[in-house]
């Protein structure tokens, strides 16, 4: 490890010295406020991870990265997720290209480990879980498969002051989900107007994906007592295609020109696979008053919508006649013969049984020419488009100040809704035949919360260096999951569904014989709606108190203690965890630091509550897979017991070197041990056999896959962190570089391989690259900047989606060019990802074959779905204009 990553660093760096010594040759430069940002980030307080008022980043316990609002808002993404993965070299997250609903609620990791162990807070409150519970299949949500995280894709960047992210396990400050840290976004409180306008798009397939953001801040102070600011943004993301058609779609045309413009899409890919079209708008008010000297009320508020459009599966119409020539990995000749979708197999036949006939018994029908056929709805084919409006409402009203005796006080109150819509479009339920709708509404996701927290805190002078810091403070939670009805025919099973076939018998005039039995799937084509029998509403409380202290012992020795019991009443039962840190100040260039701590996470309603049927598709065959809460008895059918909640243990230890003024280093181990975590099981194929013995099991139909939330696996991560910052001066100008490194191996050990398979195991360890450097480097001179970064990702792999395939590690590039006129004017010119990398293409596998006609998977992939670690778009070029008063 220490050769490869000698090896890495290296070339990181040399690939980042060039990337901005290019420029500088040409007299550009960096960004002013990204430069001031630099000079302030070490000293700026942080709110995170401890109860103190007077830490640093270089004097905490806990190691705490704080990144700044003008690093946020140079990220040319509409997502916020997309920014801190571009500097957070531990933040982790997918593209997700056609992943379900997954699509539109991505599922970051930090540190390995799932969105719900991972907490988010706004101002400090902790910021509701998204209605999405992360039930799609595929490798795209390897790491947070069953999870139920928070979706800050709501928050506007433009609203953020800071972002300052608690790198350790901190259930006993926080309570449960904080067992892989804390991400608290601190909203701005400055006073001034700001407007930012920007522009870009890809480089590929002509420029697509073209981007479109207007963001606004207004802010005042309201006399010397108070402040109130709004900011919003609207951004518009057209979708992108990395992809080719699907062989099968390329031989149809051949075969029919005719009716080759009736293909979805034409004449691009009839399934595209890219980042789908989305806009919508998010806003934040931030306000505070005092109330005396020494109190103030407070209140903010969230709101945001999104609409994204996502291109599905492509529906054939028909099968290859000639088997097509595939690369399957194994070094001979093969050939494949991509298939018909189950909708066009064989028609609806329309005629009944006639009434009362003793041959022909009632509800069956008559095989003759009185039949209906898609292919008359469909002549082409058909491409489902998958909808998602995701909207987020959260609101937080407190009071906090300081009594005479010093006592600090914070009470507060936060209301929060997070909700999905699903629809679809330019689809069908097969059960319907001729009455088939093709769009379908199928109900609405939700998750409401209710926090109210109580926290104190008091500096107590027992002699020592700094008086101890002690706190304590409650919490009461209700948490609401939901779900609503869809359309009938969103889930539901149609007079066609299944059809007892009989024939006249020859000579015998009204006598009928049995022929045959022939069945359609219930449901839309591409993703099953909420049913009434498991629409409603699911609630669950807790009630928590916490204790700690922190102090310096000496002027060298810094301790903290905290401790925290909480009470899942009526349905996960109670908990206790821990947590002990210490500093140790070696000299004042040198100090060494520690954590061990425990933690929890207890089942979300969602995860308790969730129930819905999906479409995959593997290996070119489309599967419908139902997943189930424990309690169903399908899901006990297969071995289902009762969810409890997640433990853990951590460790770490670090140190913290500042030989100088203008150079620091941090380098933090850590280990972490979940048990018994929450996930879902491996799919169980359903046959025949088991439709006879629990009919229930026909909404999935033979063939298809069950699976259900678990407590299946036991898992150890492990892994160090490190920063470096160095600052100069260079060619009259002022140059800030660093370097963020992060090493991470998760391992499943302990496991119920009935329940978890190899293939969910593999890409537990292997999904997220275990090396990631970013190296950035920035130089700024009067109203000149320039800023360079080089990121590095290791190593991948997939084994859900693509078996036997490792992923090559890979460099990536950005840049970007500011001048500011007039004070108040910054115009920047940037690209990322300039050099247009992307992930190594699939390799043909006999799981995935490479069909020759097309270079491309059965299904028209070149390049990994999920996008790897920094998706499958390319490079994108962008222009951004501000103006800020």
């Amino acid at each position: 490890m220490r050769t490869g990553l000698k090896s890495i660093l290296r070339a990181s760096l040399l690939a980042s010295v060039a990337i901005v010594a290019a420029p500088l040759t040409s007299g550009t430069a960096y960004a002013q406020e990204a430069a001031a940002a630099a000079e302030t980030e070490a000293d700026e307080i942080v709110v995170i991870g401890t109860r103190r008022t007077d830490r640093t980043v270089t004097d905490t316990a806990s190691p705490v990265d704080v990144i700044s609002a003008a690093e946020l808002t140079s990220q040319p993404s509409s997502n916020i997720l997309d920014a801190v993965r571009n500097i957070v070299p531990s933040f982790f997250v997918s593209q997700n290209t056609i992943s379900d609903a997954s699509t539109f609620v991505r599922s970051p990791s930090l540190r390995g480990l799932p969105a719900d162990n991972i907490l988010v807070q706004l101002n400090g409150k902790r910021y509701n879980r998204s209605a999405l519970v992360q039930v799609y299949s595929g490798g795209d949500t390897a790491l947070g498969y069953g999870s139920q995280g928070a979706d800050v894709s709501a928050i506007p960047a433009i609203s953020v002051g800071s972002l300052q992210i608690l790198r350790e396990g901190a259930t006993a400050q926080y309570g449960s989900d904080a067992i892989g840290g804390v991400i608290n976004y601190v909203l701005r409180e400055d006073a001034g107007i700001e407007l930012q306008a920007r522009y870009g798009q890809y480089y590929d397939n002509g420029g697509d994906g073209q981007s479109k953001q207007i963001a606004g801040y207004a802010g005042t102070k309201l006399g010397d007592r108070g402040f109130i600011n709004i900011s919003g943004e609207y951004t518009d993301d057209k979708g992108t295609s990395r992809g080719t058609t699907r062989p099968v779609a390329v031989v149809f045309a051949q075969l029919n020109p005719g009716l080759a413009s009736q293909l979805p899409n034409f004449p691009g890919p009839v399934q595209i696979w890219g980042s789908s079209p989305n806009h919508g708008y998010k806003a934040v008010l931030n306000s505070a008053y005092e109330v005396t000297d020494n109190s103030k009320i407070y209140l903010f508020v969230n709101l945001a919508r999104s609409r994204g459009n996502q291109s599905f599966n492509y529906r054939s119409p028909f099968s290859v006649p000639t088997p097509l020539a595939v690369n399957d990995g194994s070094g001979t000749p093969a050939t494949r013969s991509p298939g018909r979708n189950g909708a066009f197999a064989h028609p609806a036949f329309l005629t009944r049984c006639p009434t009362g006939n003793a041959t022909c018994p009632a509800g069956g029908f008559i095989r003759d020419n009185n039949v209906f056929n898609f292919s008359t709805l469909y002549p082409a084919g058909f491409t489902p488009r998958f909808i998602g409006v995701t909207k987020e409402a959260f609101g937080t009203l407190g009071f906090k100040g300081k009594t005479e005796g010093g006592l600090r006080y914070d009470l507060s109150g936060s209301l929060s809704r997070n909700s999905l819509n699903l629809s679809m479009t330019d689809s069908l339920n097969q059960s319907f035949g001729p009455q088939s709708q093709t769009s379908f509404e199928f109900g609405t996701l939700s998750q409401e919360e209710f926090n109210v927290n109580l926290d104190l805190s008091y500096e107590l002078d027992a002699g020592l260096a700094s008086p101890i810091t002690l706190s304590a403070g409650a919490e009461h939670r209700r948490e609401t999951y939901g779900q609503t009805a869809g359309d009938l025919q969103s889930y539901g099973a149609g007079p066609f569904a299944i059809q007892n076939l009989f024939v006249p018998v020859a000579g015998s005039p009204g006598v009928f014989a049995f022929d045959s039995t022939v069945s359609f799937s219930p449901a839309a084509s591409g993703y099953g709606g909420t049913s009434p029998d498991t629409a409603g509403k699911t609630t669950q409380k807790n009630i928590a108190l916490y204790v700690g202290a922190e102090t310096d012992i000496t002027d060298a020795l810094s301790v903290g203690i905290a401790g925290r019991y909480e009470d899942y009443y009526k349905t996960f039962g109670s908990a206790f965890v821990g947590k002990f840190n210490a500093r140790y100040e070696i000299s004042d260039a040198f100090a060494i630091r520690g954590t061990v701590g425990t933690g929890f996470h207890a089942p979300s309603p969602g995860q308790s509550a969730t129930e819905i049927l999906t479409t995959n598709f593997i290996a070119g065959n489309q599967v419908q897979t139902g997943t189930y809460q424990v309690d169903n008895p399908i899901a006990q059918f297969f071995g289902a017991s009762d969810l409890t909640p997640e433990r853990s243990t951590n460790f770490g230890v670090g140190f913290v070197a500042t030989p100088s003024s203008n150079f620091t280093l941090t380098v933090d181990a850590y280990s972490i041990r979940v048990r018994d975590r929450i996930g879902i099981s491996q799919p169980f194929r359903v046959s025949a056999a088991n439709v006879a013995a629990l009919p229930a099991l026909a909404a999935v139909g033979v063939g298809g896959d069950v699976n259900y939330f678990t407590n299946g696996f036991n898992t150890t991560t492990k892994g160090v962190d490190v920063i470096g910052t160095y600052k100069t001066d260079l060619l009259g100008g002022k140059v800030t570089s660093t370097l963020a490194y992060n090493y991470n191996k998760s391992k499943v050990t302990k496991f119920n391989p009935l329940v978890i398979s190899a293939a969910q195991r593999s890409d537990i360890s292997n999904f997220a690259p275990k090396h990631r450097a970013i190296l950035s480097t920035g130089w700024v001179k009067g109203d000149f900047s320039i800023n360079g970064r080089t990121n590095y990702y290791s190593s991948w792999s997939t084994q859900n989606d693509y078996p036997g395939q490792v992923f090559g590690s890979k460099f990536t590039s950005d840049l970007d060019v500011s001048y500011t006129f007039a004070e108040h004017y910054t115009v920047t010119l940037g690209a990322n990802n300039i050099f247009n990398t992307k992930p190594d293409r699939i390799k043909g596998t006999p799981a995935n074959p490479i069909f020759a006609l097309t270079n491309s998977t059965g299904d028209g992939q070149i390049f990994p779905r999920s996008g790897g670690p920094f998706g499958i778009n390319g490079g994108f070029w962008y222009a951004r204009v501000k103006i800020k008063y």
